[in-house]
């Protein structure tokens, strides 16, 4: 169905996999590992331009809040009037409502076929040999096997916590064991955790406003990711420390640039005073129709 996203996502992990194959061996698991952190950031690099507009957009509409306060105040009893002051407001200063939510849609389509990529290698109900056997888009069965058999600190890249020992035992080399995987796993999902929670706090404070119930969501998307640890290959983690790091760092540097930026907010203009009434013994001017 998304072929047309897993093909060129596994293109590129094939490109970094063979660069850093010819300096450490393709069957190294640094190789690969280094295979998957490159496609992140190969992936991530185009997405900064959309990303530094979004963070321009949430600091001039932190800009605009006085006067958006104001909006709401003057035009409390007519809605349609409101929403209309508001996007005049909002596109005269270039700030779009939806800009973040469109840059998340597009991202989201891209990173679920990254992560298909890395899963399809371990097919789930296959053995070791059916999986090796079975191209996984632009990688044959050589370079399958070679994945499947590779190693970082003595784990299984393609191994998770919960896989039974007999699929373990598969894997050719050295025996290893779930704990041996879960000595892997852990640092790798902690320090990917840790990243989650550090930008999604900083996320929050771009947004004053935000509901209450966001408030959780940085506690609340570590320990939710944590749980699946069991579960989730250690090439997955890996993509996961690296996605998680990269915006980290790009939410940092991006938004130093945008602290900077001055956003200039004319003052709101005041209302017009009422028609005054004419002074005592003063004869009304009538104005003619």
């Amino acid at each position: 169905m998304l072929d047309f996203l897993y093909y060129p996502v596994s293109a590129v992990l094939w490109f970094w996999h063979q660069v850093f194959g010819l300096v450490l061996g393709p069957d190294d698991g640094v190789a690969w590992a280094l295979a998957v952190i490159f496609l992140v950031l190969t992936l991530r690099t185009p997405m900064i331009k959309p990303a530094l507009s979004r963070l321009r957009s949430a600091h001039r509409m932190r800009a605009l809040a006085p006067r958006l306060t104001e909006l709401r105040a003057r035009h409390r009893d007519d809605p349609q009037k409101l929403v209309a002051e508001t996007r005049a407001l909002q596109a005269e200063h270039g700030v779009s409502a939806f800009g973040g939510v469109a840059s998340a849609l597009l991202q989201a389509p891209v990173f679920l076929a990254l992560l298909h990529v890395l899963r399809y290698f371990n097919r789930p109900g296959l053995t070791f040999e059916q999986n090796a056997a079975i191209p996984n888009y632009v990688f044959g069965p050589d370079e399958v096997r070679s994945f499947l058999e590779a190693r970082l600190f003595g784990a299984p890249l393609s191994a998770y916590v919960t896989m039974p020992q007999s699929l373990l035992d598969s894997f050719g080399g050295a025996s290893v064991t779930s704990w041996q995987v879960l000595a892997v796993a852990l640092p790798l999902a902690v320090l990917a955790a840790v990243a989650t929670h550090v930008t999604a706090r900083r996320s929050l404070r771009t947004q004053p406003d935000a509901p209450r119930i966001m408030r959780a969501l940085p506690w609340v998307f570590p320990l939710g990711a944590l749980a699946s640890v069991p579960f989730l290959p250690d090439a997955v983690l890996v993509y996961w420390l690296a996605n998680n790091g990269w915006t980290l760092v790009e939410q940092h540097v991006l938004g130093r640039i945008v602290e900077r930026e001055v956003v200039v907010v004319p003052d709101a203009v005041a209302p017009r005073p009422a028609a005054r009434a004419p002074k005592p013994g003063q004869k009304p001017v009538r104005r003619r129709s």
